[in-house]
């Protein structure tokens, strides 16, 4: 099988440090440090994260982790690479005495992020920071918040999209949770659940019981809700469940299965694919008044429909060709047209949040890759490749891709992959796991 081209863009870390010293009192230019998402060769941004200062040994605690946090964060994303701590000079002592900034320019650390942790009297916590170019001398962002002990991972996640945002100009993804199919038991009877966790592999747990199998879990726009398919009520099934009130109901009573639910972008509506008498369409719900629109009538299989970010187009897969391959067709099942014409089956496609890209699962040659290609099929290239790679799912700023990769004779395990293709890496879970999808950023 011929691979496509592995890199989409290139990454770089460039510095520009302008100097206009015209005289001891006039000012100093300079350009704000940025990593550059766009192209050159992978080069992550060297950068110092402090452990945070405390006032008593339990906030000192507490900053200790949030920095750790914050550096897995960055480096996880292949764009910086955080200095160990043992070659720091200088030691923060407070938070408000601007830095040494000669002492981070010997250590070749181009940002810097320090903070403090202040015990409430109420309890909770106050969590302030500050980001820092290092050549340039000067603060970047800062802020503060205010929230209960046991809160501090969720604040180290938003510190972290803070960074990623102040030096390379797009959207973070950190404060963002995974739903997936959290696998079990030996493979002739594995049991399969909804599980939920942060995006790093923290804070895991159960959203349904053991009782019935479930599949393909997906967000909706605003994180509350997740659709999914289950067997619980014996033929498969579409479900809603409520991450806020914790209840699920049926979509809707049809007298086929129905499988593959994604919602719209707006929330208010569902697409998914209804099997009755051995042929699968695909359909859209409103979810206001239940009422349901044919969207596809063709003798072939046509499933797993994905919007575009602006809900005019829908990406699925179909056999009419003869093979799974990808179509797009508009939101109201008119203009239905392939994409898809390179060798292989391909199948799982999913638009990027940005709208520039729609990524997918090709299988051939007894093996499977994750890939992606423009939504007028151009542009195709191969991200990563093994023995089973299946099932892409976007970070909601469209710069990384979440999959799960099962081993010849082992299990599945979730990986993700940024679009260089180059930063792979294993996402940590207790239970093997299939089906992943990416929530928005939290509110």
């Amino acid at each position: 099988m011929k691979r496509a081209e592995v890199m989409l863009m290139r990454l770089f870390a460039a510095f520009v440090i302008a100097f206009a010293m015209m005289s001891s009192a006039a000012p100093v230019a300079h350009a704000q440090v940025r990593v550059s998402v766009e192209d050159g060769h992978l080069n992550p941004m060297p950068i110092a994260v402090v452990e945070f200062i405390g006032a008593n040994p339990a906030a000192q605690q507490v900053g200790r982790d949030v920095a750790g946090v914050i550096r897995a964060n960055l480096d996880r994303s292949g764009l910086f690479r955080p200095i160990a701590s043992n070659a720091f000079i200088e030691r923060i002592q407070a938070l408000n005495v601007p830095p040494r900034f000669a002492d981070w320019k010997i250590i070749d650390a181009q940002a810097l992020v320090v903070g403090e942790i202040t015990p409430q009297a109420d309890g909770r916590i106050r969590v302030d920071y500050r980001v820092y170019d290092v050549f340039a001398e000067r603060e970047l962002t800062s802020d503060t918040f205010v929230t209960t002990p046991d809160n501090w991972r969720r604040i180290a996640h938003k510190i972290s999209d803070e960074v990623y945002e102040q030096l390379t100009g797009e959207q973070g993804y950190f404060d963002t949770r995974i739903v997936f199919v959290s696998e079990t038991g030996p493979r002739t009877r594995r049991v399969k659940r909804l599980m939920i966790m942060d995006q790093d592999g923290a804070n895991p747990f159960f959203l349904t019981s053991a009782d019935a199998m479930v599949l393909t879990p997906r967000y909706s726009p605003t994180a509350q809700t997740i659709t999914y398919m289950s067997f619980e009520t014996g033929a498969p099934r579409v479900f809603l469940y409520d991450l806020a009130t914790n209840r699920r109901e049926v979509l809707g009573d049809f007298p086929g299965m129905t499988f593959s639910p994604r919602f719209s972008p707006n929330g208010r509506g569902v697409v998914f694919t209804l099997d009755m008498n051995g042929n699968s369409e695909i359909y859209a719900m409103d979810l206001g008044n239940r009422a349901r629109r044919r969207l596809t009538n063709n003798a072939a299989i046509d499933t797993s429909p994905s919007y575009s970010p602006d809900g005019n187009q829908i990406v699925f897969t179909s056999d009419r060709g003869g093979s799974p391959q990808l179509y797009v067709m508009n939101s109201d099942g008119s203009g239905q047209r392939r994409i898809s014409f390179g060798s292989g089956r391909y199948s799982t496609p999913v638009w990027s949040p940005r709208g520039d890209l729609i990524a997918f699962t090709r299988e051939g040659g007894g093996r499977f890759a994750i890939g992606v290609m423009r939504p007028d099929g151009s542009g195709e290239r191969i991200l990563t490749e093994s023995y089973l790679d299946e099932a892409p799912t976007w970070s909601p700023n469209g710069r990384v891709i979440m999959f799960f990769r099962e081993s010849r004779g082992g299990g599945a395990r979730l990986w993700s992959v940024d679009l260089t293709g180059r930063n792979l890496r294993e996402i940590p879970t207790q239970t093997d796991a299939s089906d992943p999808a990416w929530s928005p950023l939290l509110p």
